[in-house]
C-alpha cells in the first residue's frame, strides 16, 4: 500500500500535481482510490494491480465515451508523457479530474432512483462499445488454490459459478460492457445543478450487464432494500423485467461467491464471512 510521501511525488512527477492533502476513498472491490485538490480541481487517483492495467486503461477510455454521449464522467488525465497509467512497485496508477456532487447513498430511495437510472443510461450507452483492454466476462476460477482457505468455499463457489453458466447458456441475456463494481459511492449527483454522473469505471470487462445489476444490489443490501434502484434502472436501462426477474437471483449469488473468492485470495476473513452469511441468507 503506497503512503502519501510516494503519492505525492509520484502525481508531482508523472502528472505535475502537487496536491494540498490526499483522502482515501471507501475500499471497492478491485481498487484503491484517494481524492484530492490541486489547484483549483479536485481529482481522484486510482490504483489497481498490474496485471488489470489493461482493464483499467479501457475504464478510462469508457469514461472518455460516455463524456462524448454528454453523460458526465471523470475525466481521465494524461501524464506528462501522455498516458493513460503508469506503473508503480504498487501496481496502476491513473488519475481523473472529479466531476462535482455528493457521493449517493445505497441504502437512501431517492439515491437509489439516481443510481440506478445513471446505471442503465450507463449500460445503454455503452451498447456497441468496443476497446482491446475489454476481455470476456470470466469472474472465477473454481479451480484456484486460495479457495481451499475454508472448507465450505469451493464447493460454494463452484455451485455457483455452474448456475451462472447455465443461465448463461440456457437464456440469452443481455451482454454489454459492464461497469465491474458499480458501488453507490461510484456515483454522483450534483444539487446545485440536479445532474448526476459516474465517477469513475472499473470496466470489469464484457458479459451479462445483470451481473453489474447484481453487484450493485449486493451494496444495497440484498434485493428486498433495492426496490428503487431496480425500478430506476428498469427504466433506463436495456435490460426488461422478465430477464431481471430471471437472472437476478442467480447472479446475485455469483456476485457474492466473488467476493467471498477475493475475500479469500486477500485474506481478509471479516469480508469472508460476510460473503458466507450473505451466500447462507439467499434462497435456494
Amino acid at each position: 500500500m503506497p503512503d502519501d510521501d510516494f503519492l505525492r511525488s509520484t502525481l508531482r512527477d508523472q502528472w505535475h500535481l502537487l496536491p494540498s492533502a490526499l483522502t482515501e476513498l471507501p475500499l471497492t472491490l478491485m481498487s484503491r482510490g484517494w481524492e484530492f485538490v490541486a489547484g483549483a480541481a479536485t481529482y481522484v487517483a486510482r490504483l489497481v494491480e498490474i496485471g488489470a492495467r489493461h482493464r483499467m486503461e479501457a475504464g478510462l477510455a469508457v469514461s472518455m465515451h460516455l463524456r462524448g454521449c454528454r453523460i458526465d464522467a471523470g475525466e481521465p488525465v494524461r501524464t506528462l508523457g501522455g498516458a493513460l497509467t503508469v506503473a508503480t512497485p504498487y501496481g496502476a496508477l491513473a488519475v481523473l479530474r472529479r466531476i462535482p456532487g455528493r457521493r449517493l447513498d445505497g441504502r437512501d430511495p431517492v439515491d437509489q432512483q439516481w443510481w440506478g437510472e445513471r446505471l442503465g443510461v450507463v449500460h445503454r450507452a455503452l451498447q456497441g462499445f468496443r476497446h482491446p483492454g475489454l476481455r470476456p466476462w470470466q469472474p472465477l476460477d473454481p479451480d484456484a488454490s486460495h479457495l481451499d482457505a475454508e472448507p465450505w468455499l469451493r464447493e460454494t463457489v463452484t455451485a455457483a459459478l455452474t448456475a451462472a453458466t447455465r443461465l448463461t447458456v440456457a437464456d440469452h441475456l443481455t451482454s454489454g460492457v459492464l461497469h465491474g463494481d458499480p458501488a453507490p459511492e461510484m456515483f454522483l449527483l450534483d444539487p446545485a445543478t440536479g445532474r448526476s454522473g459516474l465517477l469513475y469505471c472499473g470496466a470489469g470487462g464484457t458479459g451479462p450487464l445483470v451481473h453489474d445489476v447484481a453487484a450493485a444490489v449486493a451494496y444495497a443490501g440484498g434485493a428486498e432494500h433495492a426496490g428503487e434502484f431496480l425500478d430506476a434502472y428498469l427504466s433506463a436501462g436495456p435490460v426488461g423485467a422478465d430477464e431481471m426477474e430471471a437472472a437476478l437471483p442467480v447472479l446475485l449469488r455469483l456476485r457474492w461467491a466473488v467476493q467471498a473468492d477475493l475475500a479469500a485470495r486477500y485474506d481478509c476473513p471479516h469480508r469472508l464471512g460476510a460473503a458466507r452469511e450473505a451466500l447462507e441468507s439467499m434462497p435456494g
